[in-house]
Parts: structure tokens; sequence; C-alpha cells
């Protein structure tokens, strides 16, 4: 079974899902046949390698909400967060462009080590500050990962990679996808949205069961796995 995750660095709802899907996949009995793809998408490709404000300012201009409010959808997410393990810090997140992030995880892919590399990312932008933007960081970043120095250097250099990243997104779009997280199972089945971990095992278990039928059904419940299944996301207006 493969499964092709579009997640942005820069989107709070995937790290979540992140988290919930790979519950449930820990507990899916047939786990390792399972292929996971992280594939590129920007909630706001506009954004500039740098922004001179804070996370609370950003989304309040661009969301047009007022800062209380945005308060508040920060609390909510990281409520929720912290439900899953996961320490979000909203006060020190660094806004920036997640572009050359996504070349980096795609880097990283060719070595087997993209969901490390995900998942770096995501913690260093929202557990703890780091830029995500920042050649420094980046090269920082994949050294410590165990990529190759010169390959890394080719990033900042050369546009490596960038026509994957922009395959993503493309696809993304072609697939009608317009929020994220978003999961693709077997090029069959999409589950948008930081879904409870109940819901990606069912789903799991639903499309294995239908690509192995002279197997012994699983029980799942009700439901069924479609595109009509919709948790809480990112997409290009906000979290």
């Amino acid at each position: 079974m493969k499964i092709e995750i579009w997640s942005d660095v820069a989107c709070p709802w995937c790290y979540i899902g992140k988290r919930r899907f790979e519950k449930a996949l820990e507990s899916f009995p047939h786990k390792h046949a399972v292929e996971v793809q992280w594939r590129s998408y920007q909630l706001d490709p506009s954004l500039p390698e740098h922004y001179d404000g804070t996370e609370l300012s950003y989304l309040s201009q661009r969301k047009g909400m007022a800062p209380d409010q945005v308060k508040g959808m920060f609390a909510h997410v990281a409520e929720q967060a912290a439900g899953e393990g996961l320490a979000y810090d909203f006060d020190t997140v660094v806004v920036a462009n997640s572009f050359t992030a996504h070349r980096l995880i795609h880097l990283a892919a060719a070595s087997g080590k993209a969901d490390a590399a995900k998942e770096r990312l995501l913690s260093d932008h929202f557990e703890h500050g780091k830029d995500i933007g920042s050649a420094e960081y980046l090269r920082a970043l994949g050294l410590e990962l165990g990529l190759n120095a010169d390959d890394v250097e080719e990033l900042f250099t050369t546009d490596k990679y960038t026509d994957a990243v922009q395959h993503d997104i493309a696809e993304a779009r072609a697939l009608g996808v317009s929020g994220v997280p978003f999961f693709v199972f077997d090029r069959k089945y999409g589950v948008s949205g930081a879904q409870a971990s109940e819901t990606f095992t069912q789903v799991l278990n639903e499309v294995w069961q239908e690509s192995h039928p002279l197997l012994t059904p699983v029980a799942v419940g009700t439901g069924g796995a479609d595109a009509g299944l919709n948790g809480e996301a990112c997409g290009p207006d906000g979290c």
C-alpha cells in the first residue's frame, strides 16, 4: 500500500496529523508493507524568505482577524497538539517561506530520510522557534541528518529539486487538494485533515482489505474510506 501525504512545514495541523497517522500506522498489522511518501505543498508561496513580524501579526493580516481571535485559534491548535505529545510555542514561531525546506525533504528522500527531515522541520518550526527559511539552519539540519554536504550546498547554488516541489504542488492542484494535510491511499482514496487515529486505522484496514480480498476481513466498523472524510486542516486562507 502506498500513502502519499501532501503537507506543508508551515502547517500546524500537518504535524498533528502526522502524529495521529503514525499512531494508527504503528498498530497496523501490515505496516511493513506500507510505503509513505511525503509530497510538497505551500500554504503561502508568496511569503518572502524572511517575514518581518510574528506569527500572530502575519495571520492577523492574512486572515483579516483580530489578534485576540488569532490567539484563540493558537490556543485551540496548541491544545490539540499537546494531546499528541507536541509542545507548540506560537510566540517563538519564525514566519518564513518553506520552499527550500521542501527541497531539502526531497533531497533527504533520495537517501531514505524524508520522514526524519519532515519530523525535524516541523518540530523545529513549531516547538523550537527555528527559522526554516534560513540557509544556515537548513545546511546544519542536512548535515545532522547525515546528508552529503555537497548535495546540501546545491540547494543554495542551484535549482535542484525545484521542479520536484513544483510538480507536487501542481499535482495537488490537479487532485483538488485545497487544504493540508491530505492523505492519498493507493491513488484511490483521499482523506483530508488531521483525522483521529481511529479514522486512519479504519481507512488503513479497509484499503488493505480491498487490495487483498482473499484475506480474512478485518472488522473496521462503518463509514468507508472516501474523499468525504474531512478533519481540521490548513488551507491558503489559514488554519
